[in-house]
């Protein structure tokens, strides 16, 4: 094998090789590891153009970059990705490098749509139906939040919902501003006129379209329920098969004890009546005035 020069000159050029690309690949390690290529810049963007209303430079400092592992080479961009959607009303964000020491992220804001149960908790929703977790506060700067709640992992179904009712309660001139699903899957909602409507439960495509048909039912009927009524309306319970109930604000409910004096004074009242119309009796008050 030594005395065949043509394979000596392939293993020569062989190992040659290799040692080139040993020494570039060492070489290129070691370039790629100076501080010139440490991210350095980080520029923020909306992804949809427009402006960013909630997130800012010292947030993204605060929260995201510190999270950031490597160099311009080295950097794990879906890894960037995700420290950048943990920043407070970050839904979505997307990164690239920009050279030497940077990156590029477009993000998209959470557009809050209401709270999510307690105020307290912080929790908001989004208008795709998402959860998260931001300051109130600056929510409601933006708009109006809706008062939402339901049992766990049925936020997607409530503002389904939501949509569902604006459509329903249109005619009304009235929109819901919260609405709930109980432990029970039964809807109450309370509209922008002030009145609570409560819809009753849903738990079949059976349940579905008799709610569609009860709510159509009490739309066509406001009319003659606010003439006689009044368009101050307070409660409507539509859980009814073949009608509703309501209770109307200036409509007072006397208590059990208001009630019962109430039927004495009509009783007596009656008793007098009926002595006044009695001509025999009438006939001996008068002898006795005489007299």
């Amino acid at each position: 094998m030594w005395h065949n020069p043509r394979l000596l000159n392939l293993i020569a050029t062989t190992l040659y090789a290799v040692v080139v690309v040993m020494a570039c690949a060492a070489g290129l390690m070691w370039l790629a590891q100076r501080p010139v290529f440490a991210i350095t810049h980080v520029e923020v963007a909306p992804m949809y153009g427009g402006a960013l209303r909630h997130v800012n430079a010292p947030s993204v400092r605060a929260n995201a970059v510190s999270k950031l592992s490597g160099n311009f080479f080295t950097l794990d961009l879906d890894a960037a990705r995700q420290a950048f959607e943990s920043v407070p009303w970050v839904r979505r964000a997307s990164v690239r490098r920009e050279w030497p020491s940077g990156l590029s992220v477009q993000v998209e804001e959470h557009e809050p749509l209401g709270t999510w149960g307690s105020p307290e908790t912080g929790r908001l929703i989004n208008t795709y139906g998402e959860l998260f977790v931001a300051n109130t506060a600056e929510a409601e700067e933006d708009a109006q939040l809706l008062a939402l709640d339901g049992p766990p992992g049925s936020h997607g179904d409530v503002v389904e919902k939501l949509q569902i009712m604006r459509e329903w309660f249109r005619p009304l001139k009235a929109e819901p501003v919260a609405v709930t699903l109980s432990g029970r899957y039964a809807w109450r909602a309370r509209l922008s006129n002030g009145m609570v409507v409560e819809l009753g439960r849903e738990q079949t495509d059976q349940d579905r379209v008799a709610m569609d048909e009860r709510v159509k039912r009490f739309v066509i009927a406001w009319p003659q329920v606010t003439e006689q009524w009044g368009k101050r309306i307070e409660y409507a319970d539509l859980r009814y098969p073949n009608g509703f109930a309501i209770r109307a604000a200036n409509v007072r409910f006397l208590t059990e004890a208001e009630a019962a004096a109430a039927a004495k004074r009509e009783e007596a009242a009656k008793a007098g009546a009926a002595s006044n119309n009695n001509p025999t009796r009438q006939r001996k008050e008068n002898a006795e005035k005489t007299r």
